[in-house]
């Protein structure tokens, strides 16, 4: 009995063609399905009781150098366990969904559209315009943000309506782009914000401006010591100037400031104004590298920092409690440096380490 054909193919071939078709097409939904499932929960620091109680806090960690990855949940659990808040906390990620320090793809960022507050570590980053719109959205009702080291310069290789907040941008309405007009100072070697001293070689000592010492954000804040090197910057007309820095003659923090190097700006408040007519408070350092933070001085400030930005100054007090939550034990920054293969939920709960060493 001859083989039957169907659009010039006999039975026998068209049957192996469609479990073919079907066994791609199987390959391909699970396929699917377990990107969903790497990318389906974000890293979440729930707080139950304090002044943070009720207020949602979105930290994005994205640099490619600093450490951000360590020092945004070290940070976030600090303010949960010790002061109430909710944190969510979203990395750059591979596609296997391991943290991948500079990575674009940040999954999770819809969490802004109801968040009280935004704490950014970014550097050089270019994320889909999907991904943008959650981030755009909230700058232009006015939310609080606060931004750290090279947050200063977070955006680069954006293109069409986002271009604007790109570092360089020389867009009229939006000159250099989101650093300078909601930071208050973008990367510009040429105008004096650059690299001060030289990394892994001088370390910083930042002091409060005798002037601001009794904002709220300095409250408790005494010595505070920078393994990174310092920058130098000339924040946008507004800013009000809290610290400045002293780039040092070694790594240690008694090590002599250098002469050639007077003091510059390092931390500072300002108010943008939003797309809404609404005023955003932020707060913004030059430091918050991982092993930074290892200062209490400097973890203190940036805590202080968080509170004034969401209205919450009254409740800065000189002796808060800024003790990290958990093990810490930050990675010296580099570029290329950082744990391997760590996921999001490697970090649930107050007691894991931040970062483990992972065996996969």
């Amino acid at each position: 009995m001859p083989a039957i054909k169907v659009l010039g193919f006999t039975q026998k071939q068209t049957s192996i063609h469609m479990i073919k078709l079907i066994a791609f097409s199987l390959a391909f939904l699970t396929s699917m399905l377990f990107s969903s499932a790497i990318f389906a929960d974000p890293l979440v620091y729930e707080g139950k009781s304090g002044p943070g109680k009720g207020k949602h806090i979105v930290f994005i960690a994205s640099d490619h150098e600093y450490r951000g990855e360590e020092t945004c949940p070290a940070i976030a659990r600090i303010l949960a366990k010790r002061y109430g808040f909710k944190c969510t906390v979203l990395f750059g990620l591979d596609e296997d969904g391991f943290i991948k320090p500079g990575s674009s793809k940040i999954p999770g960022m819809e969490a802004l559209d109801k968040a009280d507050m935004m704490f950014l570590f970014l550097r050089f980053l270019h994320p889909d315009d999907a991904t943008m719109k959650h981030f755009t959205d909230y700058l232009d009702r006015g939310g609080p943000v606060l931004g750290l080291r090279t947050t200063t310069h977070g955006f680069n290789g954006l293109k069409g309506k986002n271009s604007k907040y790109n570092y360089n941008s020389r867009d009229k309405s939006y000159d250099w782009g989101f650093g300078r007009q909601v930071i208050g100072e973008t990367w510009r070697p040429r105008e004096g914000a650059g690299h001060y001293g030289r990394n892994h070689r001088y370390s910083t000592r930042m002091f409060v401006v005798p002037d601001q010492k009794d904002h709220p954000v300095v409250r408790g804040v005494n010595d505070m010591h920078a393994m990174a090197g310092a920058y130098s910057a000339v924040p946008i007309e507004g800013s009000v100037i809290l610290g400045k820095n002293q780039v040092l003659d070694s790594m240690k923090p008694d090590g002599k400031p250098l002469a050639d190097k007077p003091p510059s700006p390092c931390i500072w408040v300002r108010e943008y104004k939003s797309k809404s007519g609404k005023k955003g408070r932020v707060f913004a350092s030059t430091q918050g590298a991982s092993e930074d933070i290892v200062s209490e001085g400097v973890r203190r400030v940036i805590i202080n920092g968080v509170f004034w930005c969401m209205g919450l100054e009254k409740n800065i007090t000189v002796d808060m409690n800024v003790d990290f939550v958990g093990p810490y034990k930050p990675t010296t920054f580099s570029f290329g440096g950082g744990r391997k293969k760590v996921k999001p939920l490697d970090l649930v709960g107050f007691e894991s380490q931040l970062l483990p060493e992972t065996k996969r």
